[in-house]
């Protein structure tokens, strides 16, 4: 009994007291400003203890800030900092301490993936002569906002990140209800119209009752929310293929998921989302053609549909009504005014098509990365909506080049996937060829290289697709 005793450990008795005087300090400092600073270090410390400690832990809450937080309330850049860019640098300093995890495969994919956004940085040289100092900042900020992406992609595939399979299905369903969360969150914020906590994109839609601003939830565009909406609708898709037992998260989850990302997407009145989607339900149904179940299918996408409509039925009537009559105007008036049901973007890609006709020296060197929006050196600002057109015009042949190049081995590493026999690999790999199907349209009118907050989860999928590429 004596001998089981012992006696107190001078350290803990020592750790006891600074901990209590700290407190003492804490609650005795005047107002809330310094109780915070003072009460920082002990959410900090272990914080940092448990990113260094665990590898993955600044993904997850990369990604958690990225899909449920606005960006910070400082007028810096378009839209202000985020806090989730943090995150990311601690993700580069855990992948420079655990170099000798590293294990790179030098293959078509991987070298595409590497390769654009080395274009994009040569750019940065044109970008200083024609545009000055400050717009060239800005791009390098962009660009290494876009290595974001690349850096995931190789962390998850050939790093430390590296996850097992039963691992990987549990980080897709997180990352699943916190796309259903932000979500859902767009289309409270559409409802009450809350002030935007930070810049955002000048996008509106007028009806007889007001002027209201499309939903975007935490993004900075309405495109980015619907582009992150069609891409887990199409997961969702794919998870409809799934046996019964082997679904990703229950029946209920997925309906409740599904009818959020639904409404979201119409209320971002993203009609290249739509397409996008469109396209990603073609190529799944070729994909599976000869053993697909239409009956259960019918079910499936009814249940979904008639969930969606509801919600949307009950609490947006108008802009429900309001939405699909622009759906509607834009085939019908497609032929008779392309550049009005396109909101402009003809005249755009006019005047740049215009410029590198009168300029060809341009269409081979660019006038730099991301350049266009904010200088008038080709006359006037142009926002170029077209990810082809603006690569050629900014970066040249060769930026176009590299991003044709990897739309290609994203598309042909995709497919491997998918008629692989791995459960997580048929999984993702199915996903990835459905969705960059449709992201390929979606390039058209969009620029889809600037969506760096969500370009990151793609990567991650894409990285488990293709993890065991040869």
């Amino acid at each position: 009994m004596i001998a089981a005793l012992r006696a107190p450990d001078r350290r803990e008795t020592l750790a006891g007291l600074a901990l209590g005087l700290y407190a003492a300090v804490v609650a005795l400092a005047p107002g809330l400003a310094w109780k915070a600073v003072l009460c920082a270090p002990l959410v900090c410390v272990p914080l940092v203890w448990r990113i260094l400690r665990t590898p993955n832990s600044w993904l997850a809450l990369f990604f958690g800030c990225a899909l449920l937080l606005p960006p910070l309330p400082i007028h810096l850049g378009d839209s202000g900092p985020h806090v989730a860019i943090l995150f990311a640098a601690a993700g580069l300093l855990i992948g420079f301490l655990r170099l000798a995890e590293w294990r790179f495969q030098a293959d078509a994919l991987t070298l595409s993936i590497l390769a654009l956004p080395a274009i994009l940085m040569a750019s940065i040289g044109p970008a200083l002569i024609y545009s000055g100092f400050p717009i060239a900042a800005g791009s390098f900020a962009r660009v290494l906002l876009l290595g974001v992406s690349v850096y995931v992609f190789l962390y998850v595939r050939n790093g430390p990140g590296r996850l097992e399979t039963g691992q990987s299905f549990r980080w897709i369903r997180w990352l699943f209800y916190a796309a259903s969360i932000s979500a859902l969150f767009a289309c409270v914020d559409f409802y009450f119209q809350f002030p935007a906590p930070a810049g955002y994109e000048q996008q509106f839609i007028w009806l007889e009752t007001g002027v209201f601003r499309r939903a975007q939830g935490i993004f900075y565009e309405a495109s980015t929310l619907g582009n992150l909406c069609a891409f887990f609708l199409e997961m969702i898709a794919v998870a409809l293929f799934r046996p019964r037992g082997a679904r990703l998260v229950s029946p209920v989850a997925l309906l409740a998921g599904g009818s959020a990302l639904a409404a979201a997407l119409v209320l971002s009145y993203s009609r290249a989302s739509l397409v996008n989607l469109a396209v990603a339900l073609a190529v799944l149904f070729w994909f599976h053609r000869d053993r697909i179940r239409w009956r259960r299918l019918a079910f499936g996408a009814g249940i979904f549909g008639a969930a969606s409509v509801a919600i949307l039925g009950i609490a947006f009537p108008r802009v429900t009504s309001a939405y699909w009559q622009r759906v509607w105007a834009a085939f019908q008036y497609f032929g008779e005014s392309p550049d009005m049901v396109l909101s402009g973007r003809v005249q755009s890609w006019q005047s740049l098509v215009h410029f590198l006709a009168s300029n060809p020296w341009h269409a081979l060197v660019g006038v730099g990365y991301k350049t266009l929006p904010y200088s008038d050196f080709i006359g006037s600002t142009a926002v170029g909506d077209n990810t082809y057109l603006t690569l050629l015009a900014e970066t040249g042949i060769a930026g176009l080049a590299a991003v044709l190049a990897l739309n290609a081995a994203i598309l042909v590493a995709a497919y491997r996937a998918a008629r692989s026999t791995g459960e997580l690999r048929s999984f993702c790999g199915t996903w990835m060829l459905c969705f960059w199907s449709g992201q390929v349209v979606q390039m058209l009118s969009a620029d889809l290289l600037t969506y760096w907050r969500i370009l990151p989860v793609y990567s991650l999928v894409l990285a488990l697709a293709a993890r065991q590429e040869a």
